[in-house]
């Protein structure tokens, strides 16, 4: 009945959708009702500085799986297709030629399943690697007759769709006991992305009836934000309904992933099983003066709260328990993390971006920082290098760049780039994002010079019809966040 061997272990990977760093109750959020995830992180350690490696989701979750760079695998931008209502073979080939975590896994005996937001091209088929499937079709939708594909199917899901994709999980768990191998299972929900207003069982929203919301401070509207009908604007005109529907959006998932970790108690997985939690990219709540993520501003940002997210590791005896780490960390680490703790040897990628950290997870590292490691990120003609205590933004063309010295100024408040005195520390700064992403691209998938606008991704990068018109729709194109 699945695995009971640590050394070849179960995984259970759960992403949540739009959730930014802030928004979780062990990381000091007290207003927020997240009892199993904050139990999951006394179990296990806490990653406080893990980064996405693009603050929109469809590139985000593409790293996620393969470990590159969005200018090494081609997703730059969310991934339209769908949700325009648009089937398209073109679609299946957003990964087509690059390695994920559940191809390796299948190959090695895992049996891999999938429940919830696919979103990296058309999911009417079962994604390479995987034979459990059970996928949302879009990038975001309502939280009732949410479009799914279930057997090949469009079907509008009946069910509120954080329940379903439970569900779903929980009978791949069951299926599990009659198989002797070792199993990956990927929990994709879509909370809490929007919609918020009107969306949520009535038991979720009464937990906050009385929330004053002080975690999530409303301030003036950033010059940079774009003001495009829908529901960030809404959230910036009138908060609390959608401060409630964010909150409840996480509670009624929290109340998921409790049901998953007693699952696998039920069926004495406990020890032989690996559960991360993390989500695709970060989010704002009116910090910063914004509602939401990369893509709610013009330039797009780069800051804290858009690409850095919440992350978990629990695996009794084998991850410290109750551990709180600061070191910094990229989600292009997970991948080769996860094989090094499955003990496989990750396939061979020259253009690989991260590099495992079990040592760190085990607690074999001197300190709680890794002080020579830095993290980047990138959408678009915008790139970040960040080290422990530095940020710099570098943007194409004639795009503001920007310096924060983040231990004096954690909300970057003040850019230093055209301050006299830091021109060496952006010269340095500099000079290691460009050697760095000079060595993790593909010249027929870089996204430095196809400055997106952030209304979606028509097709791969590097397609034999990939052109700018093509490529990222016009200005002028109603905006379908991802």
């Amino acid at each position: 009945m699945a695995s009971t061997d640590p050394g070849r272990p179960n995984i259970v990977m759960i992403v949540s959708d739009d959730q930014g760093p802030w928004a979780l109750g062990c990381a000091g959020n007290d207003e927020l009702q997240t009892p199993a995830l904050d139990r999951l992180a006394t179990e296990g350690t806490r990653l406080d500085r893990f980064f996405c490696a693009s603050p929109v989701c469809s590139p985000a979750r593409a790293s996620l799986l393969t470990g590159r760079m969005p200018s090494a695998h081609g997703v730059h931008d969310w991934i339209r297709g769908e949700a325009y209502g648009v089937v398209d073979d073109r679609d299946v080939a957003y990964l087509d030629g690059l390695t994920t975590t559940p191809e390796v896994l299948a190959q090695a005996g895992w049996t891999c399943g999938y429940s919830g937001k696919w979103h990296l091209g058309t999911g009417r088929e079962p994604a390479p690697g995987f034979e459990f499937w059970y996928a949302h079709r879009t990038g975001d939708g309502p939280y009732v007759g949410a479009p799914v594909w279930r057997a090949g199917r469009q079907e509008n899901e009946p069910r509120y769709i954080t329940d379903a994709i439970t569900a779903e999980a929980l009978s791949f768990l069951d299926r599990s006991k009659a198989n002797d191998t070792p199993f990956y299972l990927s929990v994709n929900y879509t909370a809490p992305h929007s919609p918020w207003v009107g969306q949520h069982p009535q038991r979720w929203l009464d937990l906050y009836t009385d929330c004053e919301f002080a975690t999530c401070p409303q301030e003036p509207p950033h010059p940079w934000f774009s003001w495009e009908p829908g529901p960030v604007r809404e959230a910036m005109t009138d908060p609390r309904p959608s401060l409630m529907g964010y909150f409840a959006a996480i509670s009624a998932m929290d109340a998921g992933i409790g049901a998953l970790l007693e699952r696998l108690d039920t069926h004495g997985w406990r020890s032989s099983t690996i559960v991360v939690f993390t989500s695709d990219n970060g989010f704002s709540c009116g910090q910063h003066g914004i509602w939401g993520k990369g893509n709610a501003t013009w330039p797009i940002n780069l800051w804290e709260n858009s690409v850095q997210v919440p992350a978990i590791i629990r695996w009794p005896g084998r991850v410290s328990a109750g551990m709180v780490t600061d070191a910094l960390v990229s989600a292009c680490d997970l991948h080769p993390t996860l094989l090094d703790l499955a003990n496989l040897d990750p396939p061979e990628d020259p253009l690989a971006a991260g590099s495992s950290v079990a040592a760190l997870l085990r607690g074999q590292c001197q300190g709680s920082r890794r002080e020579a490691v830095v993290v980047f990120d990138e959408y678009g003609g915008a790139r970040m290098v960040r080290t422990a205590d530095w940020k710099y933004v570098l943007r194409w063309g004639d795009g503001p760049d920007e310096l924060y010295h983040l231990d004096a100024d954690p909300d970057e408040r003040r850019n230093l780039a055209r301050k006299r005195s830091f021109r060496s520390i952006k010269r340095e700064l500099s000079t290691v994002l460009h050697d760095w992403f000079a060595g993790h691209i593909d010249p027929a998938r870089d996204s430095w010079g196809r400055p997106v606008s952030g209304r979606g991704q028509l097709q791969p990068a590097g397609a034999a019809t990939d052109d700018a018109a093509t490529y990222y729709p016009g200005e002028d194109e109603r905006r379908v966040r991802g």
